[in-house]
């Protein structure tokens, strides 16, 4: 493969991804996202996600932001060939006239490929570096002989880490970025990047303005997916911490979550009727927003209090004061900004007094 030169002015970039369709997961590629708009202004961002998990509520909120010019999800058809898990001939034959599509459609100058592992997205760089005379590929060389499939490659991961200073395991928002070292980008503290949807103000002001004169306590229990109750806070400790922060009568609790949640909010509404009475300030939205609407609700938070789950990343991303409660170390998940709290298995005391200090003014 003759190697092309990278654009010095790419009009059309096409990202490809592919790890995990989780919210959390793909906003923390918006990082990515600004640096690159940053770089060039002007330069359409279009993000082809190959995905096997086809109509994942992501798809919605991704397709629609900012950053991006498009965004488009393509299944993969995974299934056994010769004795391996893969894509097969079955899953290649629908897959390939959507990228070629793609390809002639885009027409890209510059072509990105952010995930180190598996041939399926570097076999898809090369179609679509097919459509175009002229675009460049990058990609990551993660394990030897991957850097071949593109025209430049950035750093492993280990050696992106270890020529920054960084940690291992290095932070999700951070790998990114070994691509983009080819192209002499450097993330340089940016943050992932969300803005409240149209659908999300509308929602915002139809069912949040009438507390204008109270505070907006978020709460995110979450983790209702199956496999991922670990994750969650115990109810015991949440109840004890909110009460004193609820008792005041100034602050308004707004529960959010998907329908696969409603059981646990109900839970905590119940539990916290019972230790501390009253509970007409604390309102359940679980299963009543869509992704664009919640980021509604979470721009009308004061402060988002969240397990380690999908709102967790957009509070962040939408720049709300959030304390993410996390029940074990787990420091590549941890986003180290301004106005984001993290707390690791934390007791009554220290979330009690933190909420306490935030909605009494002395602590930021």
């Amino acid at each position: 493969m003759l190697r092309r030169p990278l654009p010095h002015h790419p009009r059309r970039i096409i990202l490809i991804k592919s790890h995990s369709a989780g919210i959390g997961d793909i906003l923390r590629s918006s990082a990515a996202w600004a640096v690159l708009k940053k770089r060039w202004p002007d330069a359409e961002l279009h993000l082809i996600f190959l995905t096997r998990w086809p109509g994942y509520p992501s798809e919605e909120l991704i397709s629609g932001h900012h950053l991006l010019h498009s965004a488009h999800f393509l299944p993969l058809q995974e299934s056994r060939f010769a004795g391996m898990r893969g894509v097969g001939p079955k899953g290649w034959r629908s897959l390939l006239p959507e990228l070629r599509r793609l390809g002639r459609e885009i027409r890209p100058d510059l072509i990105v490929d952010h995930e180190p592992h598996g041939i399926e997205t570097a076999i898809a760089s090369r179609i679509l570096r097919a459509q175009s005379h002229h675009a460049a590929t990058v990609g990551v060389a993660q394990v030897l002989g991957r850097g071949l499939f593109y025209d430049h490659a950035g750093p492993s991961f280990a050696r992106y880490a270890r020529e920054r200073a960084l940690p291992l395991p290095m932070d999700y928002t951070e790998r990114d970025f070994a691509a983009l070292a080819a192209l002499g980008l450097e993330r340089e503290e940016q943050q992932i990047n969300l803005i409240e949807t149209e659908a999300g103000r509308a929602w915002r002001l139809a069912n949040l303005s009438r507390f204008d004169d109270r505070h907006v306590l978020g709460l995110n229990i979450g983790c209702g997916t199956p496999g991922a109750e670990y994750r969650r806070p115990s109810i015991d400790l949440l109840v004890e911490s909110l009460g004193p922060v609820y008792l005041p009568q100034n602050v308004v609790i707004v529960l959010s979550g998907s329908p696969a949640e409603i059981y646990i909010n109900m839970r905590f509404i119940s539990d916290y009727r019972r230790r501390w009475g009253g509970g007409r300030n604390i309102i359940d939205y679980a299963g009543m927003t869509s992704l664009g609407e919640l980021t509604g609700l979470i721009s009308g938070c004061h402060v988002f209090v969240s397990s380690d789950s999908g709102p967790y990343h957009m509070s962040v991303a939408l720049a709300v004061p959030t304390v993410v409660l996390f029940q074990e170390n787990f420091p590549s998940a941890y986003h180290k900004q301004r106005g984001v709290h993290i707390l690791v298995a934390p007791t009554t005391d220290i979330l009690g007094d933190l909420l306490f200090k935030k909605f009494n003014g002395s602590s930021q």
